[in-house]
């Protein structure tokens, strides 16, 4: 199927997508935008869900000092785990720490980047 462009850049303007990621999306649902931005809402939520899953992992094997959330090569969130232990425990809008993350992945879209910060300095990047 043939996918025009000025539709691909309909998606990339609205989502932050790649210029794949848009034509892939489109050819899925058929060439409609409206179908197409579904799509990727519907992908992303099951990436979100595999990262966080990733995190609680990494979380519980210990030594995690700091979990980032990168744009660009830029910090935009840095979430110390103790503290979001702590918020956890007390119960801060009923939601674990990881939640916090979730909120950040689904402001910033997509091209946002985790990155978990061990004690001993090391980093994992884990998407």
């Amino acid at each position: 199927m043939t996918v025009k462009l000025e539709n691909i850049d309909a998606v990339r303007e609205r989502t932050g997508c790649s210029y794949e990621e848009a034509r892939e999306a489109l050819e899925a649902s058929g060439g409609n935008v409206v179908d197409a931005l579904v799509y990727l809402e519907q992908k992303k939520g099951h990436k979100t869900e595999a990262l966080l899953e990733k995190v609680k992992a990494v979380v519980k094997e210990g030594n995690v000092n700091k979990i980032h959330v990168k744009r660009n090569d830029k910090i935009l969130l840095s979430v110390p785990v103790n503290v979001g232990i702590v918020g956890g425990l007390v119960g801060l809008a009923a939601a674990p720490w990881w939640g916090i993350l979730a909120a950040a992945a689904a402001a910033y879209g997509f091209n946002v980047k985790f990155e978990i910060e061990k004690t001993d300095g090391s980093t994992i990047d884990i998407g």
